[in-house]
């Protein structure tokens, strides 16, 4: 299917992502190429060339556009977003501070977050969190000596009766039953 140029610049100025991979823009007064979907602003009609593939518009000697990453084969930013989110959970689950600080720097409001890494994973990120922290709990119990209160500090958990609450729904039972029960069992053996 051949679009006329008239039909491109449509396309463009409704960012539709239905063209997207059909046919690439750029902008001779930014040295950029985009998709058509991108919602960078629309610029102006004397400025745009168009091209069948993203390698004629390099070839032209334009740099892929950074908002709508045309040089990506699927471009999928919320994709990119919950699985940085959920980078920074992994890595810093166990500091509250810490995580406020990296989300942060995602620049994306709280609503926002929540809302891609519950399309992406299925789980608000407090559930999510609560996960890390009680499988952390479970092996500092197995592994040291540390009182319950040590371990729950330890796992990113701010009160006693919330790691307890957690920890319980999770496993089904207390820490200590937990703690008691892994080690009988491996007396056993």
């Amino acid at each position: 299917m051949t679009l006329s140029e008239e039909e491109r610049w449509k396309a463009v100025l409704d960012c539709d992502p239905i063209y997207d991979g059909k046919f690439f823009y750029g902008v001779k007064t930014t040295g950029i190429f985009c998709r058509p979907s991108c919602k960078s602003k629309n610029p102006k009609r004397e400025n745009v060339i168009f091209f069948d593939t993203a390698a004629e518009a390099r070839a032209w000697g334009l740099r892929p556009c950074k908002r709508c990453r045309p040089d990506l084969a699927e471009f999928q930013p919320q994709k990119e977003l919950a699985e940085k989110i959920k980078g920074v959970y992994d890595l810093y689950y166990s500091d509250h501070g810490r995580v406020r600080e990296e989300l942060k720097k995602l620049g994306v409001s709280r609503n926002r977050m929540s809302q891609v890494f519950y399309a992406h994973y299925g789980k608000i990120p407090g559930e999510y969190l609560n996960t890390l922290r009680i499988a952390s709990a479970q092996k500092l119990l197995i592994h040291t000596q540390g009182s319950t209160l040590q371990i729950a500090l330890q796992s990113g958990f701010e009160s006693l009766s919330t790691f307890y609450t957690q920890f319980r729904r999770l496993t089904g039972v207390s820490p200590k039953e937990y703690r008691c029960s892994v080690l009988r069992r491996e007396e056993s053996r």
